[in-house]
């Protein structure tokens, strides 16, 4: 007996592999194409990144407000007041004259560098927010001594005009404190 072989017979059975093979490319392009679009629309994304710019406004604005120079004094005023809102803001301008008063009797510079800093609160849709920031504060007196102060504190914010800015500032509690 003699055996045919049949080529054609593996051949038949191409084009249902290459259907195969295009169904699921297409399920997996459908699938994944789903993901960008639920990821790109989602809610916790675009709060991800409110989260991320008032952290950065936040940081950035408790930094100039522990950064001042006696010798070019109204552009550190003035980076104060136009990085504040509300009752702070208010504070800081009816008391520019004293203060001006005092930093250029004492002559000192002060500089702020932000070690750390984390949103502990947000509220959009208010547009109220709360930060903690970690700082290392220089302080140089006219004499040229320097020291170094590690401290944490708490900032609110608040938009305005379509801006965050703080509208509150103080010292964080350390370690085992009580607060009240």
């Amino acid at each position: 007996m003699t055996r045919t072989v049949r080529p054609l017979a593996g051949l038949r059975a191409l084009p249902a592999v290459a259907l195969a093979l295009a169904l699921i490319a297409g399920v997996f392009a459908a699938w994944t194409g789903w993901g960008w679009y639920a990821a790109a629309h989602d809610d916790s994304a675009a709060y991800a990144v409110q989260r991320d710019a008032v952290l950065s406004v936040g940081e950035q604005a408790v930094q100039n407000l522990n950064t001042l120079d006696h010798r070019d004094l109204d552009r550190g005023l003035d980076l104060w007041e136009s990085s504040t809102t509300g009752d702070l803001h208010d504070q800081l301008v009816s008391g520019r004259k004293e203060f001006t008063t005092q930093v250029q009797a004492a002559k000192t510079v002060t500089t702020a560098r932000v070690l750390s800093g984390a949103v502990t609160e947000l509220d959009d849709r208010a547009g109220r927010a709360r930060v903690l920031v970690a700082l290392r504060v220089t302080v140089k007196a006219a004499t040229g001594a320097g020291t170094d102060k590690d401290s944490r504190m708490i900032g609110e914010l608040t938009r305005t005009g379509g801006r965050w800015k703080l509208s509150a500032l103080a010292q964080a509690p350390v370690g085992g404190t009580s607060t009240g």
